[in-house]
């Protein structure tokens, strides 16, 4: 087992990640207070809840993740993070930034922070099928 695999177990073994069920239950679990939000109010209208709600991402995944961080110099460990397919109405716009893009022979792509990312495909799953407003209210200009 490599060393970050190994580490990835040694940190979950007591930590049931489906007890994470709200952002409320995140904050409990890094003793925070879940009534303090980033203060968005000098940012445009339409910024604001996608401010807050990535900060809930940030706490939710810090939570669920139970003290593992990715190592992004150690392309031999995994990392997870949810594929959503958003579905937007007309009025809602979903934006670029956060899809998948290939061309020809070569490949580009763009993908998602490196905050929002997890050791495990069932953790992402979970997160992406639990959080689901939360991922709404930040991908989507919601009025």
């Amino acid at each position: 087992m490599s060393n970050s695999k190994a580490k990835t177990a040694k940190q979950n073994t007591s930590f049931d990640y489906k007890s994470i069920k709200s952002f409320e239950d995140a904050c409990a679990k890094l003793a925070l207070n879940p009534s303090t939000l980033p203060e968005v109010s000098l940012l445009p209208e339409e910024m604001r809840k996608a401010i807050v709600n990535v900060y809930k991402l940030f706490i939710i995944f810090k939570a669920i993740n139970n003290g593992w961080i990715p190592n992004w110099n150690d392309f031999n460990q995994y990392k997870y993070f949810p594929w959503l397919r958003i579905q937007a109405s007309a009025a809602l716009s979903s934006g670029f930034g956060f899809s998948f893009s290939t061309y020809d022979c070569d490949i580009a792509s763009s993908g998602v922070g490196s905050r929002l990312c997890t050791d495990s495909s069932e953790k992402a799953l979970y997160i992406a099928e639990t959080f689901q407003d939360e991922y709404k209210e930040f991908f989507l200009y919601l009025e």
